[in-house]
């Protein structure tokens, strides 16, 4: 299984343009099982760039033969009476389960600008088994809301665990009360706006449950530090390229982990995609 992480910017890449043609003609190169996306904007008139899509309906139509899951943790009234939307986004041809969107912790911070974000969660059916797919976009600002946020990662995985030791009991006469896999074997990726070693970058890996998070990089690359993931195309930031894009696998996936790369190639946003394979 194939699994990549890109936050997209809406389309809009170094040089400042949106083009989601650019997007999805490196999604279509990469070829993966999942595409796990941030930054995705619906009606999102006010961003820089001028973005005029639909930006899910564009990636969807664009990419034939996969699912989308949307999961928009921003969601507010647009100016012409719809909706203006901005968040997650999940591409799969592979067939999915449950599918959860959860809205991460948003403590107040009066000091910095920040956004309410969230993590969408899908269960794919592998042929080793169910996999559940996380993706995620953390506060940048705030020390203390990522911190919060990447807390709850952390916590998502224990009840992951926990409902995989003891499922919940089901109710023949509702089928909304039926048990349904939600599998320990997860992958979570996504932009944490933080460095290596850094609090959050700790905090997801910190979790007390049975198959804890663990930095896939890390595992398959020992001491080699993490390649770059933004400021590699003159992009109006950061004024020096840096890592805060991930994947992180639950530790009982770690035997399956196959190769984890960034594509460096690409300036079809501020961010580098990341590829992730497994067994």
């Amino acid at each position: 299984m194939r699994i990549v992480s890109w936050n997209i910017q809406w389309g809009r890449g170094a040089d400042g343009c949106v083009d989601l043609s650019r997007t999805i003609g490196v999604l279509r190169e990469l070829d993966a099982d999942v595409i796990c996306l941030q930054e995705v904007a619906v009606g999102m008139s006010g961003l820089p760039g001028n973005v005029t899509e639909d930006g899910v309906q564009r990636l969807w139509q664009g990419l034939p033969g996969y699912a989308a899951f949307f999961g928009p943790a921003v969601d507010v009234g647009a100016s012409d009476g719809g909706r203006a939307q901005f968040g997650n986004l999940i591409l799969s041809r592979l067939p999915v389960g449950q599918v959860w969107r959860h809205l991460l912790p948003w403590p107040a911070d009066p000091t910095v600008p920040s956004m309410q974000r969230g993590c969408v969660e899908i269960v794919v059916d592998h042929s080793s088994g169910p996999v559940r797919v996380l993706t995620t976009h953390l506060e940048y600002y705030s020390a203390g809301a990522r911190l919060a946020q990447a807390e709850r990662l952390a916590s998502l995985q224990q009840e992951a665990c926990d409902a995989e030791a003891t499922p919940p009991k089901g109710k023949e006469s509702n089928a909304a009360f039926a048990p349904r896999p939600r599998p320990s074997r997860a992958v979570l990726c996504g932009d944490f706006n933080c460095r290596p070693g850094e609090p959050a970058y700790r905090a997801v890996q910190n979790g007390v449950s049975s198959s804890p998070w663990r930095d896939a990089w890390s595992a398959l690359n020992e001491q080699t530090p993490h390649a770059d993931t933004v400021g590699l195309h003159g992009a109006e930031w950061p004024a020096v390229p840096f890592c805060c894009d991930y994947f992180f696998v639950s530790s009982n996936l770690l035997s399956a982990l196959g190769g984890i790369k960034v594509c460096a190639d690409t300036a079809a946003s501020d961010h580098q995609p990341l590829v992730l394979d497994l067994f």
